[in-house]
């Protein structure tokens, strides 16, 4: 029997770094994971621990490459974004790998904005709502005026699925899922880099734009084989959906975060949007991504432990709650929680933030309400990238798995059709997928994604 032809995917995100194998219908025959304790930047400040990345991702592929049962033909990777890698001309990594949540000093963002604009006018320009560190473009600036002789010594600042990429290829490329996602550094409307990166100094810093479906054919282990360049992981989670549906479609990923992005809206970002933290990404194709997002997955785990602590039950009780139609029309008509999250700020926090949980007869009701209050929440800010041509809604993550959120869901958008998708790590899957065609001849799998449809009912209307 022959070997299994297959492309190898590292996944990385901030907690769990994982290695899988695909094979030509892109189903998983191997995974390898791991988890390494952060380390501290120069200011004190939790990072990456660069160095173990970096030998996981070389001992682990020196490691896999010699089994004897896969043939592996394709290498790519997908990575959380918003983290820079500088390296030298020797390619040797000059900083840490600086966490995206480090402050960033107020009076260099005040005398950036200043600058080029102010915070509307650059926000606008560059689909990034004001996010210091969280603005990658920003690390830059900073190294370069807190930092120059450091900033001096860079030959490339490379996004982290890019470092990853070239820790194999040696090869050094820049890629648009990665450049275009709220960095500050891609003026969308001129389609280009902004003005503010050339003025800096920034753009020379920055490796050649290579398509992000391409690959490049280098040596590993003295066999010919197809490495990608990198994907920044939200990008990548929506190559499955692009791959497997052709009518307009909003994905809805749901975890801490709860991102909604839809493909197919076009439209500028209004000042209105940037205030309620909309932004941009941009596809594997280079297409513009309109997106929202709140914290809902956040807010789930916070409130769902309150609720837990005032009736004595164990932290997952939710796990155990059915949905009750009953229930929920019974809790609509005495809390108008629509209301309360529009008079909130910015979409912050749901209603039952506010809620006395003294007022709820039993955990089964305070429960459904909390569900209520955030999909009343997650509606808003759906709605605010949601257009006409889109017909389905695709919920993938935690909330996909929670009955009661995607009735609700359903119910809010009766217009549309409401879906929980099921797609094994999407995000790597992406990954091996936008590589298809430089490593698999067989078409592509028309059964990645498992759906599961939602109805709305008149009495669950939101």
């Amino acid at each position: 029997m022959g070997k299994i032809p297959v492309i190898a995917v590292f996944d990385i995100g901030k907690t769990n770094k994982k290695l899988f194998f695909f094979d030509e219908t892109y189903k998983i025959v191997l995974e390898r994971t791991a988890r390494f304790d952060e380390t501290t930047d120069e200011d004190g400040d939790p990072c990456e621990n660069l160095d173990f990345l970096t030998s996981w991702v070389k001992e682990v592929l020196g490691e896999v490459i010699k089994l004897e049962k896969f043939d592996i033909k394709g290498i790519n990777f997908s990575a959380y974004g918003a983290s820079f890698v500088h390296i030298d001309d020797e390619g040797n990594p000059l900083t840490p790998l600086y966490n995206y949540l480090k402050p960033f000093p107020d009076n260099l963002k005040e005398n950036f904005y200043k600058e080029y604009g102010g915070e509307l006018q650059v926000s606008t320009e560059t689909a990034s709502p004001v996010l210091g560190n969280l603005n990658s473009g920003m690390q830059l600036f900073r190294l370069k005026h807190q930092k120059p002789e450091l900033f001096s010594k860079i030959k490339y600042s490379l996004h982290l699925p890019q470092y990853l990429s070239f820790l194999i290829t040696g090869k050094a490329y820049s890629d648009i899922t990665s450049i275009g996602c709220h960095t500050n550094l891609w003026n969308f409307t001129a389609n280009h880099y902004h003005e503010w990166v050339k003025k800096e100094g920034i753009a020379e810093k920055l490796a050649p734009l290579y398509p992000s479906d391409s690959a490049v054919e280098v040596s590993v282990e003295e066999l010919k084989r197809f490495v990608g360049i990198g994907l920044h992981d939200s990008s990548a989670a929506l190559i499955p959906f692009f791959t497997s549906f052709q009518e307009p479609f909003t994905l809805l990923s749901t975890g801490t975060w709860c991102v909604t992005l839809n493909p197919f809206n076009s439209s500028p970002l209004t000042q209105e949007e940037l205030k309620s933290d909309c932004l941009c990404y941009i596809s594997y194709k280079g297409k513009p991504v309109k997106a929202s997002r709140v914290f809902a997955g956040n807010e789930h785990e916070q409130q769902s432990k309150r609720i837990a602590a005032h009736f004595n039950k164990p932290e997952d009780f939710y796990k155990k709650i059915k949905y009750n139609s009953t229930t929920i029309s019974r809790l609509q008509e005495k809390n108008d929680s629509a209301k309360l999250v529009l008079d909130s700020a910015k979409l912050a926090t749901s209603a039952f933030a506010n809620r006395d949980l003294s007022s709820f007869v039993n955990i089964e009701d305070a429960y459904h309400q909390l569900v209520i209050d955030l999909v009343a929440l997650q509606t808003e800010s759906t709605r605010m990238v949601l257009n006409d041509e889109v017909k389905r809604i695709f919920v993938d993550g935690g909330f996909s798995k929670n009955e009661i959120f995607m009735q609700l869901l359903a119910a809010a958008f009766p217009d549309k059709e409401v879906f929980a998708a099921s797609v094994a790590q999407a995000t790597s899957l992406g990954a091996a997928l936008s590589i298809h065609k430089h490593w698999n001849s067989r078409s592509l799998p028309s059964n990645i994604i498992e759906l599961k449809f939602f109805s709305a009912s008149q009495e669950l209307i939101i």
